[in-house]
C-alpha cells in the first residue's frame, strides 16, 4: 500500500499562545484518517475508502451513547486517556479499552456526538475513558467542559508530514503479499491456464524482470490478443493441493506467485516447410506460433511450465472486523511459511470455510485449540478420553475464496496448528 505524503511548513509568532477547545484541534493540518484498512491492490482516492455505516452499527451506537458500556467490558488496564498517534491501529485502539477488540460499534457509540462514521478517526484526537456507576463512556473531551490547556510555542519552522491513507485497522504488511500473491483455484483452472513453453534466449533456463518468453494455451483455448481480452498477467509454479483436515477431500489448488508479465503477441499459426519423416522428404504443414511475453516483474526466476492467469481487476477490500451473522466452524488447513507447523501470532493459516460457506471479509473468529486424546488412567478400563477444545486466541478472515480463506492471527496464547477449530467468537 502506498502513502502519498507531504510536507507543510510555516512558521509560529513569537511567543505566540494558542487554546485548544477541541482536543485534535492543534492537528489542524492532519488530514482524517478511515478507521478501517483499505488493503488495496493499487492506491484508490480516499473518498472510495468510506464504507457506509450499518443500521445495526448505528443502533447499538445510539444504545451504547445513552447507556454506555457495562464496567465489565472494559479491558483490565484500560487507560483513563489515550492520544491517537500515526502507526496506531484500530484493532490495537478498541483492545486498549474493550476486553474484545473488534467491537467497533461500542467504541464509536461511546463517540457518538464526535465520530459520527465509525470509520473516521483523527491522528492526534484526545480520548478520555468516564467511569458513572458501574458503566463507562469515551469521550473525545473532558468531562467537565473546560478547554484543553495552554501550549506556548516558541518560534521556528514547524514540518508535519500528512499521510493521506486511512488509519488501519491491523498492520497492512502483514497481510499485502497474501492480497495479490498467493492464488487459489480448482484443478482445472490451473491446468488449463496458458504455460511458458520457451524463453526468447535459448541459452538460459531462467527468466526474470525484463526478459521475454512464448506462452501456449490450451488447443481450444488459445492465449490471443484481441480487444477485451487480458493483457496483464500473474505467474504461478506448480499448484499445491489444500485439503480438508478431516475428510481429506481437495478444496483447491494454491499457486506459488513468482512474478508478472505483459502480453506482446497473441498466439498464432504459420505454414512451414517441415522433415516428412525417415526418407529426408519435407511437407507444407501449419505450426502453432507461442504468444510473446516480456516478465515486468519477477518474485523468483521463471520457467517452462509455469502458468498464467489474467490479473484480477483492483479491487477495494475494507475489513471491518465484526462477528459473523451466521454460525460457522473450520478448521486449519494450513499454516504458510516454508516448512512451519505451528502459526503463532500475525501469521497467515489458510481454513476450510470460504465464500460458499458465508465467510467474507473482517469476520472475526475464536481460535479452539483441539483436545487431545488419552487413556484415562484413574480407571481400571483405561478408556479413551479426548479433552475438551480451549479458546487460544482471534483471528480475522481477510481473503476468502471459494471453499477456503486466508485468515490472520491476531491475539494467541499458545500456537496455532493444522486441524484446530475456528467458531464464532462469544
Amino acid at each position: 500500500m502506498q502513502n502519498v505524503q507531504c510536507f507543510v511548513k510555516s512558521i509560529d509568532a513569537p511567543r505566540k499562545t494558542m487554546k485548544h477547545t477541541f482536543p485534535g484541534a492543534t492537528r489542524a493540518l492532519t488530514a482524517p484518517l478511515g478507521l478501517l484498512v483499505a488493503a488495496v491492490i493499487a492506491t484508490l482516492p480516499a473518498q472510495a475508502q468510506q464504507r457506509p455505516v450499518s443500521p445495526q452499527q448505528r443502533a447499538t451506537a445510539q444504545q451504547v451513547a445513552s447507556n454506555g458500556v457495562p464496567l465489565s467490558a472494559l479491558a483490565p488496564n484500560a487507560p483513563d486517556n489515550y492520544t491517537v498517534r500515526r502507526g496506531d491501529t484500530l484493532w490495537g485502539i478498541s483492545g486498549k479499552f474493550l476486553k474484545s477488540a473488534w467491537r467497533w460499534p461500542e467504541l464509536w457509540g461511546m463517540n457518538l456526538q464526535d465520530i459520527r462514521n465509525p470509520h473516521l478517526i483523527y491522528p492526534g484526537q484526545h480520548l478520555y475513558l468516564e467511569r458513572v456507576g458501574d458503566r463507562a463512556f469515551l469521550r473525545t473531551g473532558r468531562a467537565d467542559g473546560q478547554p484543553g490547556a495552554t501550549i506556548r510555542v516558541s518560534p521556528r519552522n514547524r514540518v508535519e508530514m500528512l499521510g493521506t491513507g486511512p488509519l488501519p485497522t491491523l498492520e497492512p504488511h502483514l497481510i499485502e503479499p497474501f492480497l495479490t500473491e498467493p492464488l487459489v483455484v480448482d484443478d482445472d483452472t490451473f491446468q488449463r491456464a496458458p504455460r511458458i513453453v520457451a524463453l526468447a534466449n535459448q541459452s538460459r533456463v531462467l527468466v526474470a524482470k525484463g526478459d521475454r518468453a512464448y506462452v501456449r494455451g490450451p488447443v481450444d483455448a488459445p492465449l490471443l490478443a484481441a480487444p477485451g481480452q487480458p493483457t496483464d498477467f500473474r505467474v504461478f509454479r506448480t499448484a499445491t493441493p489444500r485439503k480438508d483436515p478431516i475428510s481429506g477431500e481437495i478444496l483447491g489448488y494454491e499457486g506459488q506467485y513468482v512474478g508478472q508479465a505483459a502480453l506482446v503477441r497473441g498466439e498464432s499459426e504459420t505454414e512451414e516447410t517441415v522433415k516428412a519423416g525417415f526418407g529426408g522428404g519435407t511437407t507444407q504443414k501449419v505450426l502453432p506460433v507461442p504468444a510473446t511475453i516480456d516478465v515486468t516483474s519477477s518474485k523468483e526466476e521463471m520457467k517452462a511450465g509455469d502458468r498464467l492467469l489474467p490479473e484480477p481487476p483492483r479491487e477495494f477490500r475494507n475489513y471491518v472486523p465484526h462477528v459473523p451473522d451466521l454460525p460457522i466452524e473450520a478448521r486449519v488447513v494450513s499454516v504458510h511459511g516454508n516448512a512451519v507447523r505451528y502459526a503463532g501470532q500475525n501469521q497467515i493459516v489458510v481454513i476450510n470455510k470460504g465464500l460458499r460457506d458465508g465467510v467474507e471479509n473482517g469476520q472475526v473468529l475464536a481460535i479452539l485449540s483441539t483436545g487431545p486424546q488419552m487413556k484415562d488412567k484413574t480407571d481400571k478400563s483405561r478408556d479413551t478420553i479426548k479433552l475438551p477444545d480451549e479458546r487460544n486466541g482471534i483471528a480475522m478472515v481477510f481473503r476468502p475464496f471459494e471453499r477456503v480463506s486466508y485468515v490472520l492471527v491476531m491475539e494467541i496464547a499458545n500456537p496455532v496448528q493444522v486441524g484446530d477449530k475456528l467458531i464464532n467468537p462469544n
